[in-house]
């Protein structure tokens, strides 16, 4: 056991001085593989960090949530102009549904409607996204309050004039003051503030609570009435933890059918998404970039591995002499293999950190740069970079090692001369 250990650490400090002492030739071989390791795991970071933005914005609901609405998250059989017959989703179905669907943990009606403006005494902030919903929302969406309270059941079936600001909305109309309590003027109406959102930090795409407010659905229905195609309604449904999903929706499919009197041979004028659905065409989709991305960067670090292969051939053609004196001196046919082989992966690894390192200063420049978007380098990417780069080097190294470990000391020192 000690004579392996001896061999290696032997075949090791050679490869190491080897590469010191060609210091061009270690620096060519190194770029070829920092580039194609900086590409590849560059491209596993960036879709990595997108994939969890995306999923992170989407944190805050479960994945069993089931949206009912007219339109479907993805693509559909059914004609795109009967699908544009299909009615809204009314705010009486919600109560039937309410009240005669089992397994429900929460169920909230929601009404997507146009940005609005809001006031405070001489303060004005433009362009605020309104969340009209009912009380249970708060359970599906899990908000956090910094202060105050949500609206309950009573406000919400009144529609009662109270409301719920986003952090920077509540900054921008009140700083430091407390905002509990205070009386903001919208849609020409005055609401009183019950609740703040805690901060979130603005998503990927921009969108946060931040910049919104929320407030009894039934405020917004008499606003804009029931029947107003400028707002989109959904019902949002939350099944008890551990309920079968297909057998959930089946009942509601049916209870739904049954609301609308459809016959047995005619289609659902509406349809059900879950959100798992939506997760699921997210990882589709980062799937299929990472594929992309892995692809392209597969030729730079191809072209690394040449580049390795190139100069491990030119490095055995140089050392032919230094080859067969070792060999005639009782060096067995390993030690020549291990020595080679080492000097492969060893340039190879430190391209690869070299690869990771460079893709780390990237990623906090580009984070500093978007803002809240976070580009991450995690431990497995980096993992994935090291044992890469150990692999390229071993594959690049193979050859040539092998030959030189073949090669006859005679014939070796012969050739050196």
């Amino acid at each position: 056991m000690l004579i392996y250990l001896r061999l290696l650490t032997e075949s090791f400090n050679f490869a190491v001085s080897a590469l010191i002492n060609n210091k061009l030739r270690t620096f060519l071989s190194l770029l070829g593989v920092t580039i194609g390791i900086f590409s590849i795991i560059a491209v596993l970071a960036a879709v990595d960090s997108l994939e969890r933005e995306i999923k992170g914005s989407l944190s805050s609901l479960d994945n069993s949530t089931i949206m009912v609405m007219r339109f479907k998250f993805g693509p559909s059989e059914i004609p795109r102009w009967k699908r544009e017959q299909f009615p809204d989703v009314s705010y009486d179905e919600y109560q039937y549904l309410e009240k005669n669907l089992p397994d429900v943990e929460a169920i909230d009606y929601a009404l997507n409607v146009g940005r609005e403006t809001i006031k405070f005494e001489e303060k004005t902030v433009s362009q605020v996204e309104v969340g009209a919903v009912t009380h249970n929302y708060y359970q599906i969406e899990a908000l956090q309050l910094a202060e105050g309270r949500f609206f309950n059941e009573a406000e919400s079936v009144s529609g009662t004039h109270v409301i719920i600001l986003g952090h920077e909305i509540a900054q921008n109309l009140f700083g430091q003051r407390e905002a509990l309590r205070k009386e903001i003027r919208m849609y020409g109406q005055r609401f009183i503030v019950i609740g703040v959102l805690k901060k979130e930090g603005a998503g990927l795409f921009g969108g946060s609570k931040d910049t919104s407010v929320f407030l009894p659905v039934n405020v917004i229905r008499r606003i804009y009435g029931d029947n107003n195609k400028a707002a989109f309604p959904q019902i949002l449904i939350k099944p008890n933890e551990g309920v079968d999903n297909a057998e959930f929706i089946a009942v509601l499919t049916q209870k739904l059918r049954n609301y609308r009197a459809l016959k047995p041979d005619e289609i659902s004028n509406f349809f059900v998404n879950q959100l798992q659905g939506f997760a699921d065409l997210i990882d589709n989709i980062t799937g299929q970039l990472n594929l992309m991305g892995l692809v392209i960067s597969g030729f730079s670090l191809l072209v690394g591995g040449f580049g390795i292969a190139n100069i491990m051939f030119v490095s055995v053609k140089e050392r032919t002499n230094l080859i067969g004196i070792q060999k005639s001196l009782g060096a067995k046919n390993r030690f020549i293999l291990f020595q080679f082989l080492f000097e492969a992966v060893i340039l190879a690894i430190i391209g690869g950190l070299i690869g990771l390192f460079l893709v780390w200063i990237v990623s906090i420049l580009a984070s500093q740069f978007t803002g809240d978007f976070e580009f991450v380098l995690s431990p497995w990417n980096m993992f994935i970079g090291t044992m890469v780069s150990a692999v390229i080097g071993l594959i690049s190294g193979i050859i040539p090692a092998i030959a030189a470990s073949k090669l006859d000391p005679v014939e070796a020192i012969r050739t050196g001369m």
